[in-house]
């Protein structure tokens, strides 16, 4: 942990310098309540505990972040009595909140009609909470990206997204931290810190890859700068001890971290996006695929995370 308040304070070091900052990014934090195992989401204090833990983490960072909600994630028996004062918290900590969907939903395997019942189930107890707190339920993000993968299915999603009144939440920067979040939790299981700390130090790692990547990308379709980038995040155990160490490497980059709203306020974000192929991918690519410009994909995640990940032999 000490390691954990090193870069925490690294971060808070390099606050000073990003007024001068070019580059911004837009957090988002998907699958809340949480990411963890069946039965810790049965148990609403567990889930309370682990919600206070990743905001008293976020509280000194600054980040700006919006979050999106699962509702059904929690268990029947709980949910009702729970989550409302869980995304309370979420709402008290200036984080913003959106809509995923109830149940995280797969497009390919359902259609349309059960889809959009779905999406308006997920906002029973989100819509009215942020009412309450006088705003709006304005963000949808897809669950696993996927918009749809035929014509058909495509324009009838967006059709009724945008009949409920939302604004769909764009990603440029996915990197894999769901996989590298299930490695965690093996380890954490495992109570293994060792591997908790090397799969921690290489998602840091990943992650630097990936911008590298990203940000010539990013500015060759805008146009030549780099535009405002939407950075795609879980909230689980391995962003609760290693976000910090992400948010000190963007510090460390030049980006400064703004609202979602202000992000896809630029001028890209407002291109049409037709991509209907049966995955999940970011923006980036789909402009890239309207553009004619051959992609340029972001680093594979290391096999051994994902060998990890999956209880198999490690090959590293």
């Amino acid at each position: 942990m000490r390691l954990i308040s090193l870069i925490a304070a690294a971060a808070a070091m390099l606050a000073g310098p990003a007024l001068s900052q070019t580059r911004s990014v837009a957090v988002t934090f998907d699958d809340l309540p949480f990411q963890t195992t069946p039965e810790g989401l049965c148990d609403a204090d567990n889930v309370r505990r682990l919600t206070t833990d990743f905001l008293t983490m976020l509280a000194p960072l600054d980040t700006h972040a919006t979050a999106f909600v699962n509702e059904g994630r929690m268990c029947d028996e709980t949910r009702e009595q729970a989550l409302r004062g869980i995304l309370t918290l979420w709402l008290e900590a200036g984080v913003d909140l959106g809509n995923h969907t109830f149940s995280h939903i797969n497009i390919h395997r359902s259609t349309p009609e059960a889809y959009l019942a779905d999406v308006d189930r997920g906002d029973d107890v989100t819509r009215p909470l942020l009412a309450a707190h006088g705003r709006d339920l304005i963000w949808f993000r897809h669950p696993f990206l996927f918009t749809g993968e035929t014509p058909e299915k495509r324009a009838a999603l967006e059709a009724g997204i945008a009949a409920r009144g939302y604004r769909v939440a764009p990603v440029t920067i996915d990197n894999e931290d769901w996989r590298f979040g299930q490695a965690y939790r093996r380890a954490e299981s495992e109570g293994d810190e060792a591997m908790q700390a090397r799969i921690g130090e290489a998602y840091v790692a990943h992650m630097a890859a990936v911008l590298d990547v990203v940000e010539p990308y990013s500015a060759l379709l805008a146009g030549g700068a780099e535009p405002p980038q939407v950075l795609l995040l879980h909230a689980n155990s391995l962003n609760q001890a290693w976000y910090p160490a992400i948010h000190a490497l963007f510090m460390a980059r030049g980006y400064r971290f703004v609202p979602l709203e202000e992000a896809v306020s630029h001028s890209v974000y407002s291109r049409a996006d037709g991509w209907t192929r049966a995955n999940g991918v970011s923006w980036l690519h789909r402009w890239a695929l309207a553009d004619g410009v051959p992609f340029q994909p972001e680093p594979d995640t290391p096999q051994w995370v994902v060998d990890y990940a999956e209880n198999r032999q490690t090959s590293g």
